[in-house]
């Protein structure tokens, strides 16, 4: 072949490869083009999606409804990786019967194991994390900005850490409400966010529904926890927002509805429910649930739920003192949180297991088994005597509370142990919620009030054998609203308390002993649990408006400041001298 042939063929290939390229290039331009035409027409009926829906209802609506229906699946979500956690503990500890130092080691090692893994990996990817997050989000309702709270990581760290959290439920004895309401938080931030971008707005500052946001999901946070709708939004009013703006009760009223119908409606497909029902439901009688001079008995219960609040406050107020001003545990939280979580769990998981002091504490039983067993209307006193009904735990869980034949002596043990268990609990550097907890105690306190008051009067109130007989369960629900009322310095307890159960039966003597409870423990002005946290953490928030507060508490002025009895005399003078326009007075 000479060259000039071969010249011809370098260029005949030469133009293949410039054809070929075109025709790539056209094919590119065809497909973007193409591609561009499906954008422009999924666009333009989202577009037409977004005025359809506006015309309907505000965006907004949208966004409450979301939120209510992806915290009720993050919640169901959360429940049913814990029973499988649960589960698998209980399996363990069972297979392993008859080797009673085994036992001891896989009860106690698998909440530390838990605890230590909850410690680390939501200190490490989310400090902010660690705690309830109530304190946080009523910060950042009365207009302080912390954005670090709300942000994706902290939401993943704290639902994976809670999620082992409440898997050692069994020891550590700690709930999910007030983590859960600061998850609700973060959702609906990012919400806020979307509804800002579908109105077509531009993110300059924060959007003015923000606020509307964060208190509707508060309340959605509580109702997704319990299915209860009311008592969530109560909670929101009671407990997160100093000042409520009544534009946000329907949007409340409307994401916790929302939020509560989804995680029930998903309890009924899974199986767990065959129809729509209280989360602890119960079977009071309704021809004479109390009698009228058991009122005076759940007075004295309201009295004692009180009083023992006050208790447990000075101590949760101590206890936090005491860890910021030792040195040893300062240096220990600082550095070492997740030896300092293994040392307190192993501590707590060893006083619980259930061959030794545990047998007397329940320990056998979750929180939820803990709290139905709690409501049972019947009387432990007269059933524990009949031995095969106790020779059944799985089918009578309140025999549990039965070791010795005696519930009051367990009850009373379980009070006196689970107190400081649980202020020590408290002080976990690892996402934990600390209502429910508080609300299981204030059922045993009251549990033990209707055994005593049972077992002196065995027929009743009355020695007729036909009169009804003392129902124990509903002093229980009484005083599980009267405690956690108390703690809170709240009333939404007491609604919580008819809607978990779905009772109405003892809504009067719920109410009083939930109020007397609450004068009780509001005397003094001492701070509530969550202003405890507050002021632990030094976080700004209001304090309570019920009693005169002087203004040099709230406001720092470098000026004159008139005191409110103050003469004509003292008004002239600060006047003469001062040189503002405006002066406080107090």
């Amino acid at each position: 072949m000479d060259c000039s042939q071969l010249t011809n063929t370098a260029k005949v290939s030469v133009g293949y490869k410039k054809d070929g390229a075109v025709q790539n290039q056209k094919d590119i331009s065809l497909f973007l083009s193409a591609r561009l035409k499906h954008a422009a027409l999924c666009l333009e009926c989202l577009v037409k999606v977004r005025c359809v829906m506006g015309s309907l209802m505000e965006m907004e609506w949208y966004c409450f409804a979301a939120l209510g229906v992806l915290t009720a699946f993050l919640s169901f979500l959360m429940d049913l990786s814990v029973e499988k956690l649960l589960r698998a503990h209980q399996w363990l500890f069972s297979q392993l019967e008859g080797h009673s130092l085994l036992q001891f080691l896989s009860w106690t090692l698998y909440p530390v194991s838990l605890c230590t893994l909850s410690t680390t990996f939501s200190q490490s990817v989310s400090p902010f994390s660690a705690g309830s997050g109530v304190p946080e989000v009523r910060t950042m309702l009365s207009g302080v900005d912390m954005p670090h709270y709300l942000s994706l990581t902290n939401l993943f760290a704290k639902y994976v850490g809670l999620i082992c959290t409440l898997a050692a439920g069994r020891t550590v004895f700690l709930g999910k409400v007030g983590p859960f309401v600061h998850l609700s938080t973060m959702v609906g931030g990012y919400l806020n966010r979307l509804c800002t971008v579908l109105r077509g707005e531009r993110e300059v500052k924060p959007c003015k529904t923000e606020g509307a946001m964060l208190v509707v999901a508060a309340a959605v946070g509580v109702a997704s926890c319990f299915g209860a709708p009311v008592s969530g939004v109560l909670f929101s009013v009671e407990v997160m927002c100093s000042h409520f703006a009544l534009r946000d009760y329907c949007p409340c009223f409307f994401a916790a509805a929302c939020g509560a119908l989804t995680f029930r409606m998903l309890s009924v497909w899974s199986s767990d429910q065959e129809t729509l029902q209280a989360l602890f439901q119960t079977n009071f009688s309704d021809d004479l649930p109390f009698y009228p001079v058991e009122i005076l008995v759940f007075t004295i219960l309201g009295i004692l739920c009180g009083a023992c609040s006050c208790v447990y406050l000075f101590c949760h107020r101590w206890i936090l003192q005491f860890i910021k001003t030792n040195k040893i545990l300062v240096k220990m939280l600082s550095t070492e949180k997740a030896l300092y979580s293994a040392i307190l769990v192993f501590l707590l998981a060893s006083l619980t297991f259930p061959l030794s002091a545990g047998q007397y504490m329940a320990s056998n039983l979750t929180m939820k088994q803990l709290l139905s067993s709690l409501l049972e209307n019947r009387q432990w006193t007269s059933t524990a005597k009949n031995a095969s009904a106790v020779l059944q735990p799985q089918l009578c869980p309140w025999s549990e509370w039965c070791p010795s034949g005696n519930p009051c002596l367990t009850l009373g043990f379980f009070l006196v142990m689970k107190l400081w268990m649980l202020v020590l609990a408290c002080t976990l550097p690892l996402p934990a919620g600390y209502f429910m907890p508080v609300f299981i105690y204030g059922a045993a306190l009251g549990r033990l009030v209707g055994e005593a008051l049972a077992y002196v009067s065995l027929n009743g109130i009355y020695s007729d054998q036909d009169k009804n007989q003392i129902n124990p369960g509903g002093y229980a629900l009484a005083g599980a609203a009267a405690f956690s009322g108390a703690v809170t310095h709240t009333l939404s307890p007491a609604l919580l308390a008819l809607e978990l159960t779905g009772q109405s039966t003892h809504a009067t003597p719920i109410l009083l002993a939930t109020l007397v409870a609450n004068a009780l423990a509001r005397s003094g002005q001492r701070p509530s649990f969550y202003d405890a946290l507050s002021i632990s953490k030094k976080l700004p928030h209001l304090p309570s408006l019920l009693f005169s507060v002087a203004l040099g508490k709230v406001l720092n002025s470098t000026g004159p400041v008139l005191e409110w009895a103050a003469g004509p005399m003292e008004v002239q003078q600060v006047l003469n001298t001062s040189t503002q326009t405006q002066i406080p007075v107090r």
